[in-house]
């Protein structure tokens, strides 16, 4: 196993240990088992590509398994998204998609073992009197009165919930176990409860429900899931999945947790992604300011650099904020080198070469990457009208400004040099025009024979051949690094960044028309963007990607 070999941590080190020793004589397994109650997030991409990459390099497989458990919250939405997020990754999980659902029946049969043996009962507590009674960290629980209910009487009990014959909420199912344990969750977990709501694959076939506990580590074991790798919230959780592995005499998956990818300027809470999307302040789950996975594909984040952003981050077990600029870093770097370049002025000022011929057009030859020559050249329209950006002019600039103002001379890439000559204002005093002249000998932007020199090179588009696009400027969501830190009285809401999206319309060079939804381009000394998917040759619409500047101090990642 080279790979694995090649690489260290402590997650590597365990499975090779087990596979040394012979704990393991199984293929490696692995596995993701995603709730279906919403979409997948940035939090969500380091686990799976964790269980996948230690699956790949040991020579073993990945499932991909839904734990479709609580018919109340799930959607096929959420399944449908979850595939198409986890393919457009690339992520290999063979040829099957598995459920938890497809256990029920065998789930129901360990529950009824465990009852036989005396360690679980029927508890007609409701689920708030569980929880008060459940104790505290310093205090012990306080047992159910129905703890001591005789064997027979739990099983019939427990019959009549799966037959339907009670209410929501009249009884559970509990493991008898350890009220007084310093591990809450030895204390008495729930296991079934009744839930009348039918299921999108098995319909009205059940009406109790496994809670996440019990269903998780039972469907490792009938999936001879090797090793469950997991976050670190899961490792209370550990001592009870084993508790269940040896009640039940089945095979014993491994529980390995590491650190959570944590994001800054993210909230990866589902309760607060619905509320986002539901009340209105994002447009959707892909709304690119969002931290799904759906959300960064639209952005036009490559899956390439996702992948390079978390195998850089590494594996540990103690929980950190990774900061954002670190995963665009990453954005950057593989955009650089895959992004075809355009012109396009975000904030448009006309230039009028007053020595150019007013009906003459010509074609120029422009660089498609210069990362990448096979992507070739392009050709543009230049003529005697032109955008720039108004940030490239100053009537008074500054020292160490290079770029146009008057009698100032700059370089037009591609294009020629020109020279400022006269400015037009309106009735306010506003800037709306530049007059300027250009050197005929200076073509594609070369410099002339008389050997002078520019410092300045400004990207434009000819008036005459300019397209009107929508550009939308995403910057994050909120505003501080960690949204969660908020004022007393406050919610996190109060974090969201009121400029988190800026609309505006741009003068393109016209072949970005052609662009289809998820192409990605570099416009010239702006940012980095992608079509979008509502983007169409009548309505072209572009979401910002990242910027041209790295803001990351950490350099290489």
């Amino acid at each position: 196993m080279p790979e694995a070999e090649a690489r260290t941590d402590f997650i590597r080190q365990a499975v090779a240990e087990d596979l040394e020793s012979g704990r393991v004589t199984t293929p490696i397994v692995t596995r993701f088992p995603p709730e279906p109650n919403g979409y997948l997030h940035v939090g969500h991409l380091k686990a799976i590509l964790i269980n996948e990459n230690i699956a790949r390099e040991f020579n073993g497989r990945l499932n991909l398994r839904f734990d479709d458990t609580n018919p109340a919250a799930e959607k096929q939405e959420y399944i449908d998204a979850i595939i198409r997020d986890m393919a457009w990754l690339g992520v290999d999980w063979g040829d099957e998609v598995l459920y938890t659902s497809d256990y029920f029946e065998q789930l129901y049969e360990w529950a009824c073992d465990l009852i036989r043996k005396g360690v679980a009962y029927v508890d007609d507590q409701t689920m708030d009197e569980i929880r008060t009674n459940r104790g505290t960290l310093t205090e012990p629980g306080t047992p159910s009165h129905w703890r001591d209910r005789p064997i027979d009487e739990n099983l019939d009990l427990f019959a009549r919930m799966r037959a339907g014959e009670f209410p929501n909420g009249s009884r559970v199912l509990r493991a008898k176990i350890d009220m007084a344990s310093p591990n809450m969750n030895f204390r008495d977990p729930v296991l079934y409860r009744i839930l009348n709501a039918p299921h999108a694959r098995t319909g009205d076939t059940w009406c109790i429900y496994p809670m996440y506990d019990w269903a998780h580590g039972q469907s490792d074991s009938i999936e001879k899931v090797t090793h469950s790798l997991c976050s670190m919230e899961f490792k209370t959780h550990r001592p009870l999945y084993e508790w269940f592995i040896e009640q039940l005499g089945i095979f014993p998956s491994r529980q390995i947790e590491f650190a959570r990818g944590n994001i800054t300027h993210t909230v990866t809470s589902k309760r607060k992604m619905i509320q986002l999307v539901e009340d209105g302040y994002v447009a959707g789950w892909d709304d690119p300011r969002m931290p799904t996975v759906a959300a960064m594909r639209r952005r036009g984040y490559p899956p390439e650099a996702i992948r390079e952003f978390w195998d850089a981050v590494g594996v540990a077990r103690r929980d950190n904020n990774i900061e954002l600029a670190r995963l665009e870093f990453h954005v950057r770097q593989h955009l650089n080198r895959v992004a075809q370049r355009r012109m396009v002025v975000l904030d448009p000022l006309k230039v009028v070469i007053t020595n150019y011929p007013e009906d003459q057009v010509e074609e120029m030859e422009a660089i498609n990457n210069p990362e990448n020559e096979a992507d070739g050249i392009r050709t543009v329209p230049f003529s005697r009208e032109l955008w720039i950006e108004r940030a490239d002019f100053m009537e008074d600039p500054p020292k160490k400004f290079f770029r146009l103002g008057p009698g100032r001379e700059v370089r037009l890439r591609y294009g020629y040099w020109i020279t400022c000559n006269d400015v037009v204002r309106d009735d306010d005093g506003n800037v709306t025009e530049l007059h300027c002249t250009y050197d005929p000998e200076t073509r594609g932007g070369n410099a002339p024979p008389d050997g002078r020199k520019v410092k300045g090179t400004l990207h434009w588009v000819a008036a005459s051949h300019a397209k009107d696009i929508e550009v939308r400027l995403y910057d994050v969501l909120f505003t501080p690094e960690d949204p969660n830190d908020i004022p007393e009285g406050g919610t996190y809401l109060d974090n969201l960044n009121p400029d988190s999206l800026t609309v505006v319309t741009a003068k393109a060079e016209p072949s970005l028309i052609d662009a289809r939804p998820g192409d990605l381009f570099q416009f010239e000394r702006n940012a980095y963007f992608c079509a979008d998917t509502d983007s169409t040759p009548e309505h072209p619409i572009f979401n910002r990607t990242v910027t041209l500047k790295d803001s990351w101090k950490g350099g290489k990642a």
